[in-house]
């Protein structure tokens, strides 16, 4: 696993490669932990907030330099990798896929229980030109699977409290949502060359025997963790529609007043 490291060669001999989450399951979770979750990391907050400004400014330059050089330079991979890593981290900790507390670095423990893998690779020109447009369809599921996981977030918490663990099928549809969302700002920032997939997981993906195999490498859902995805999507659009409706109708009371 490397997590925001450049690793293995460059260019075509990468092939496309889809990067991944590894992602260990805690056993139990300390139930004052996730009580607090969301206040203990607050620091982190404050830690990301400079950090995407940082990133969103390096992705830009990146993308100017992806566009002549056919790649991320070397330093603008390195940042935004762990940039994206860092923020993985978080949001996983926040989503109580873990319980133990997010380092406050770009390069993680090697025994850290989140790890993200990416690898340089060569990009197409013309995909990285028209990346805003083409990343439209998993902009979408992306931001419809998020909304709906956190519409019940509330619910979700109380459960992890009570039980002191997330169950199986809640925690597989949960790291699948995050592992898209890790996808899908991997291939924003031109991390991969690889459009966002494996959004119900990856049971054709293969492990080598000498690696050892994380919750979320591969990942291979349930039936019941693949209903919690859908209904994620389905929370989502009702979730859109009504934000929607609401805002049409301050709008045509603002205009009546």
């Amino acid at each position: 696993m490397a997590g925001a490291q450049w690793t293995g060669p460059r260019g075509a001999d990468m092939g496309e490669w889809l990067p991944v989450l590894d992602l260990i399951e805690p056993p139990r979770q300390r139930r004052l932990t996730v009580l607090l979750r969301l206040l203990l990391l607050i620091p982190h907050f404050v830690v990301l907030f400079f950090l995407h400004i940082a990133a969103f400014f390096t992705a830009i330059a990146g993308w100017f330099a992806a566009l002549v050089m056919g790649r991320l330079p070397e330093p603008v991979f390195r940042f935004l990798a762990g940039y994206l890593g860092y923020h993985v981290r978080v949001n996983a900790s926040m989503m109580l896929l873990i319980d133990r507390y997010p380092p406050f670095a770009l390069t993680p423990p090697s025994d850290y229980p989140v790890l993200i893998e990416v690898r340089p690779t060569a990009l197409n020109r013309l995909a990285v030109f028209f990346r805003l447009i083409l990343m439209i369809p998993a902009a979408v599921v992306q931001g419809l699977a998020s909304t709906g996981w956190w519409a019940l977030s509330v619910v979700w918490w109380l459960i992890t409290l009570i039980l002191g663990r997330m169950p199986e099928p809640l925690f597989e549809a949960t790291a699948a949502t995050l592992r898209y969302h890790m996808r899908f700002y991997a291939y924003f920032m031109m991390l991969t060359r690889a459009y966002p997939k494996g959004f119900f997981g990856d049971e054709a993906l293969s492990v080598p025997e000498h690696q050892t195999r994380s919750a979320t490498r591969p990942l291979v859902m349930s039936g019941a963790g693949k209903a919690l995805l859908v209904l994620f999507l389905i929370l989502g659009v009702a979730a859109d529609i009504t934000t929607s409706s609401t805002t049409d109708w301050s709008s045509d009371s603002a205009d009546n007043w």
